[in-house]
């Protein structure tokens, strides 16, 4: 990927200092043009430098795209469900993690939609979003194969298929809601995807809290 290269990390302070304002510029005018319609001339505009410093930094406007990504990444990434210990309530780190999600999309909800435009077209970004899915899917089996083998979740479903039918649910639920409706209402979402996601593994209780 184009952001893999040299233009990565400036030597100087002002050159980090425009290379990232050319990054939240280009999140800016993607987020608001679309990634077809966005020019470089208006992302350089909009960083309030020339179109000569955008060529210092990137080559492209998809390896700027790919900077973008790399810049939200953290944020965007599923933190997954990780260890739960002996003493933790498991649906409460199941709760937990799914309000980290629907949080962070929320956050990025443009930014995903683009990237699924674009993954649609271009395999890198699409093995990019590949990568980035398979990177929660493999967490969250580990994390249902580990309570299977403790006797807390049931052991008659596979855990890497249980994973990638429950992060799938919840990957589609905040993409409807956040990307295309515009909606707001994270605790719901939690609340139901989290009973759905302990009812599948066995971890029901009779009062789920999510606050």
């Amino acid at each position: 990927m184009g952001d893999e290269t040299a233009h990565l990390h400036p030597q100087t302070a002002r050159g980090q200092r425009t290379r990232a304002a050319l990054i939240a510029a280009a999140r800016t005018v993607f987020e608001r043009d679309g990634y077809v319609d966005s020019r470089l001339v208006d992302i350089a505009a909009e960083a309030k430098c020339s179109i000569g410093s955008f060529y210092t930094w990137f080559d492209s406007k998809d390896e700027v795209f790919a900077a973008v990504l790399h810049e939200a990444q953290s944020d965007m990434l599923h933190p997954g469900t990780g260890r739960i210990e002996a003493t933790d309530d498991p649906v409460a780190i199941i709760a937990a993690s799914n309000r980290a999600y629907f949080e962070a999309y929320r956050r990025n909800a443009r930014l995903n939609l683009l990237l699924q435009q674009v993954a649609a077209v271009d395999p890198r970004f699409r093995e990019m979003r590949r990568a980035r899915s398979a990177a929660f899917v493999n967490r969250n089996a580990r994390a249902i194969s580990d309570l299977q083998q403790r006797g807390l979740a049931d052991r008659g479903v596979e855990a890497s298929m249980a994973a990638k039918a429950l992060s799938g649910m919840v990957a589609r639920l905040a993409h409807d809601v956040f990307a295309f409706e515009g909606g707001d209402h994270v605790d719901e979402l939690v609340e139901t995807a989290t009973r759905l996601w302990t009812n599948a593994l066995g971890l029901t209780t009779p009062e789920l809290r999510v606050d």
